[in-house]
This record gives C-alpha cells, sequence and structure tokens, in this order.
C-alpha cells in the first residue's frame, strides 16, 4: 500500500491540533480517526435499535429455556 498524502487546510491543522493528545503524533490522530469512522455506523445502528427497543419488557416475555 502506498502512503497517503494530504495538504491539510488551516481548518484540518486545528482539528488535528485540538484532537491530538499530548506525545501522539499526526499519523496517530489520523490512525485513530479512521477507526472512529468506521465505528460510526455500528454506533448508528445501536442507537437504532435502543430508540426502537426502548419499551420493550423483556420481563414480560416466557423465558426460552
Amino acid at each position: 500500500m502506498s502512503s497517503i498524502r494530504f495538504r491539510p487546510t488551516a481548518e484540518d491543522e486545528r482539528i488535528l491540533r485540538e484532537a491530538s493528545r499530548p506525545g501522539e503524533s499526526t499519523s496517530d490522530t489520523l490512525h485513530q480517526a479512521l477507526r472512529l469512522l468506521d465505528h460510526e455506523p455500528w454506533l448508528e445502528q445501536f442507537h437504532a435499535d435502543a430508540e426502537r427497543l426502548k419499551d420493550e419488557d423483556v420481563n414480560a416475555e416466557p423465558e426460552a429455556w
């Protein structure tokens, strides 16, 4: 895989500055951001399921075993 390069805008640089933890490189910050983006669809589904099931009463259902 080849290296990915980009020229950050002033806004990109601000976001990287604010998102970086002490001692973390820009690459580390971008890696973390990519993992969060990958996790986002799962999180959205979790919230949708939680909203759909918020009134479900599992105690009212018969035991499965």
